[in-house]
């Protein structure tokens, strides 16, 4: 059974039971029937058309369900409408689902969730282990969501910027479970790639690219956080740091710049630096700068401080950190690196103490310990 073709083709079959008119929530139920039969049928009698068989599956559930709920009247239409076995359409729907998971209505986790069942295919359970939650938790968040979007309409134009950020969110959350979300968001930003011609999702994708290259340098044998700094870059990806860059410089050809080609813009010029001595930063600073003008968002102007630090001193990354929020997340980390960087090593050691205390999970507060003890023990 290659449950990784199910999943591909879960969002196209969704696309074509909402066009041919059924609810958003039965559809995605009736879907997720048909997978189910899938599973116990194709091992013993695999179809000639997937999809086809998928689709006609489906449509049955969906038509059995509803027979069951409506009147008379709308049972016979809806059984009328039952198309002739053939082949199934080949209009792709994957974009619009994309955009209806994306609903400014529903809150980030839930469209995240929403997404990752009906456009990425994965069952409930396989999205509460990824996310660490009890399955029926998630079950509940996803039909709340479901319920939500139901009468949404189905063919208007969707925005792109909410889709990249659901996608965004999910290469966040890295791995856990038996589901690699940082993979996954990959694959859904490739598959929303092939779909919509938009530098932005270039951008996002060559970001995400860029990112997961380095990712088993990032981590130690133990499990403890290695700086980007002191990570074995003969352990980077350069296959996917190679095609990250391509689709990158394609991108900002078409002079159209967003956060996302920004950010990728920096994620390259890190990822092309054969050692860290030999990083461009100033050429880094000035990409910040045009990030902040893009989002004026408070976390990039931190990240800028730092590249300030490393571009021209320390003393004038801690200027630039100054004309900043103490109450930033991770600000207390930054000032620490920043003042070690500049001499002043009681007061750095003061300032890791203080952002071990406050880091958001057990890898960062180790890491932050252990640059504290480093600088006491001198």
């Amino acid at each position: 059974m290659d449950e990784a073709l199910l999943r591909t083709l879960t969002p196209k079959v969704l696309g074509i039971l909402c066009r041919r008119g059924a609810d958003f929530a039965a559809a995605e139920d009736a879907v997720q029937d048909a997978l189910v039969e899938a599973l116990r049928v194709w091992p013993s009698a695999p179809p000639r058309d997937p999809r086809a068989w998928l689709v006609t599956a489906a449509w049955r559930k969906f038509l059995d369900a509803t027979r069951a709920e409506t009147s008379r009247r709308r049972r016979e239409d809806l059984a009328d409408a039952e198309p002739e076995p053939g082949p199934a359409s080949t209009v792709d729907d994957t974009l619009r689902l994309y955009f209806l998971c994306a609903h400014p209505s529903l809150t980030p986790s839930s469209a995240v969730a929403l997404t990752l069942r009906a456009v990425g295919g994965l069952t409930t359970r396989q999205i509460a282990q990824a996310y660490l939650v009890p399955e029926a938790t998630m079950a509940q968040r996803i039909s709340r969501a479901k319920r939500t979007v139901s009468g949404a309409r189905f063919d208007q134009p969707g925005d792109v910027a909410t889709v990249l950020r659901v996608l965004y969110l999910v290469f966040n959350e890295g791995y856990s479970g038996e589901v690699d979300l940082s993979a996954e968001a990959i694959r859904l930003t490739r598959q929303l790639a092939a779909v919509i011609d938009h530098p932005e999702v270039a951008g996002l994708l060559a970001l995400m690219l860029l990112h997961h290259a380095r990712r088993v340098a990032r981590t130690a044998p133990d499990g403890s956080l290695v700086p980007l700094a002191e990570q074995d870059r003969g352990r980077w990806d350069t296959r996917l740091i190679g095609e990250g860059i391509g689709i990158l410089q394609a991108a900002l050809a078409r002079d159209r710049l967003g956060e996302f080609q920004a950010q990728a813009a920096i994620a390259a010029l890190h990822a092309d630096a054969p050692t860290a001595e030999e990083t461009d930063w100033p050429q880094i600073v000035e990409w910040y700068d045009e990030l902040t003008g893009l989002t004026g968002s408070p976390v990039v102007r931190l990240n800028r401080a730092v590249a300030v630090g490393e571009a021209e001193g320390a003393a004038a990354g801690l200027v630039a950190l100054a004309e900043l929020d103490p109450s930033l997340p991770r600000h207390t980390a930054v000032a620490a690196y920043l003042h070690e960087r500049n001499g002043d090593l009681a007061k750095a050691a003061e300032l890791y103490a203080e952002a071990a205390r406050q880091a958001p999970n057990l890898p960062e507060r180790d890491h932050l310990v252990k640059q504290a003890a480093r600088l006491n023990s001198r």
